[in-house]
């Protein structure tokens, strides 16, 4: 921490001095000046100063043209050069900080287009110790649910552009599925509408305005539930082969034969080609039923002693005991040439789907599961370079990792900040498969004239909410409005007094926001969530 205070110090000083060569100082670079002490300040221990240029700030109208001398900056600015000579020679020690690392919190999903309801219960719910991502959207909330992946939904029933009720028909099977508790709120809490949403799905219903603490139990009882469920279940929900949970277990039990018998089994990676573009074309319904046909096709086509896992999204894991590479290789082949024949159909359409597969062949159980992943994955990444729709035996030579890419870019005007978001961005785990790309911008303009996130690769924009030239929210409509906005996720870093800058983000489909000042650990959660979403 000690080095991001040095380098705010030394800041300040060359702002300090630049202003003294010039013979005015535009009413802009003097709030900017002011906003960014007030929003890094406290991030990196010094709360008083922060605390100091948030309320000159607050004294300032954003939008004034006036020019300033710079001996009235220095009248105005008083107290933060007095405070930058008391403390230029010594920065403060470093301070710990506590929280919950690596986005493992409870993930609340709350729908509702009122911005303000959503800010505060946002803020709220945050203080309990969740991830809540907040989607003023309807339309939006029903898309993103396939990536938010959400342990309780939370929807208000009277909306705008829609009803609560619709959102709720649409997710009630994926809902049910999956076992995610769903609370209805509203202002209308007559018996035809509870009795409506209990019909529907609903685990709970809450009328508004609610006790906020009250609505804190009932929603820590429904996740509490969902825990206890799913620590009980080996299945996947959507699919009914096993899940990722008892692939461990299963590779504990072969490696139990095998040190008894030493005959080898083989591991074998299967994922389906373009399984996206099902989603895009025909939506996540389509693409539902591909996987459940699927998953139902390997268990048809496999022995019953082959064990099949649903590892994550279209991917899936065999493992069969007692099996020699060739052997194996040869049923998944012939799973593959009899799956490229198998017909989908969307209502006058009929598409057809292929699978590409890496196959090992573990010849020693003591070796880890994660390193016969790693060989299969490697195995499976050779298939697709090769045109999809084959299989590939690993051979010990393939070590070399092919990772999936996903750029990180950080937008903001403050040098320090582009620091601290660099140094927890390359110290964050990666996820199997994933390698990050981080990227920073000093501003709006910078980031959209480069083509390096215009790329096919996923992309997570930690973007400030107030820069010169282009502010954040320009730049996050812009995004918006790209033919492949859903490559983006973005994270806004705004100022706590900006209530309408938060409302009009939320508006424009920001995918989280954090309000300065924040502790560090909670932004690398907030990262991390995001991270998440998109391994």
């Amino acid at each position: 921490m000690d080095k991001y205070k040095q380098y705010f110090l030394k800041n300040i000083r060359k702002k300090l001095e630049e202003w003294e060569t010039v013979p005015s100082i535009s009413h802009n670079e003097v709030y900017r000046f002011l906003h960014s002490i007030a929003g890094t300040a406290s991030i990196i221990g010094f709360d008083e100063i922060g605390s100091k240029a948030r309320k000159l700030m607050n004294q300032l109208n954003e939008t004034d043209d006036k020019q300033w001398t710079i001996e009235e900056v220095k009248q105005y600015l008083f107290e933060i050069i007095e405070w930058f000579d008391e403390n230029k020679k010594d920065a403060p020690v470093s301070f710990t900080d506590k929280g919950n690392k690596y986005g493992d919190k409870p993930v609340i999903l709350l729908i509702d287009d009122d911005t303000s309801f959503l800010m505060y219960m946002k803020e709220q719910l945050e203080k309990v110790g969740w991830y809540v991502a907040a989607i003023a959207n309807p339309q939006k909330a029903i898309t993103s649910f396939y990536d938010v992946r959400p342990d309780c939904v939370v929807i208000d029933i009277h909306m705008k552009e829609t009803d609560g009720f619709a959102v709720l028909e649409f997710l009630k099977e994926k809902l049910k599925q999956q076992f995610i508790p769903t609370i209805m709120v509203s202002v209308d809490s007559s018996k035809a509408v509870r009795i409506k949403s209990y019909e529907m799905g609903a685990d709970d219903f809450i009328q508004k305005p609610f006790d906020l603490d009250e609505f804190i139990v009932r929603v820590k009882r429904q996740l509490e539930r969902k825990k206890h469920i799913d620590e009980m279940l080996l299945l996947d929900e959507l699919t009914h082969v096993y899940n990722r949970k008892y692939l461990k277990q299963a590779y504990a039990l072969l490696q139990s034969d095998w040190q008894r018998s030493q005959e080898p089994f083989c591991l074998a990676v299967l994922d389906l080609d373009h399984f996206k573009q099902v989603n895009d074309r025909y939506g996540h319904l389509v693409g539902d039923v591909v996987l459940r046909e699927f998953a139902r096709f390997l268990k048809q086509g496999t022995r019953v002693s082959d064990i099949i896992v649903r590892f994550g999204g279209e991917e899936f894991v065999i493992l069969f005991p007692k099996t020699r590479r060739e052997e194996a290789s040869e049923v998944v082949n012939r799973l593959r040439e009899q799956f490229e024949c198998h017909s989908f159909r969307e209502g006058g359409t009929a598409f057809s789907r292929t699978f590409s597969c890496g196959v090992v062949e573990i010849t020693d159980a003591n070796e880890p599961l994660e390193h016969w992943l790693r060989l299969a994955d490697n195995a499976l990444y050779e298939a697709k370079e090769n045109g999809r729709n084959r299989v590939v035996s690993a051979t010990p030579s393939q070590e070399a990792v092919h990772q999936k890419i996903i750029k990180i870019a950080v937008v903001d005007d403050d040098p320090i900040m582009r620091t601290i978001i660099t140094d927890i961005v390359t110290k964050l785990p990666c996820e199997r498969k994933t390698k990050h790309e981080l990227q920073t911008f000093k501003d709006g303009v910078e980031f959209i004239a480069s083509n390096w996130h215009r790329e096919h690769s996923p992309c997570l924009v930690i973007l400030d909410g107030v820069m010169p030239k282009m502010d954040g929210l320009e730049v996050l409509q812009w995004i918006r409005q790209q033919k492949r906005s859903d490559r983006y996720k973005v994270i806004m870093l705004t100022s706590r007094r900006s209530e309408n800058d938060i409302a009009r983000a939320l508006e424009l489909g920001a995918d989280d926001y954090i309000t300065k000042p924040f502790k560090l650990l909670e932004l690398e959660a907030r990262i991390c969530q995001m991270m998440k979403r998109m391994s």
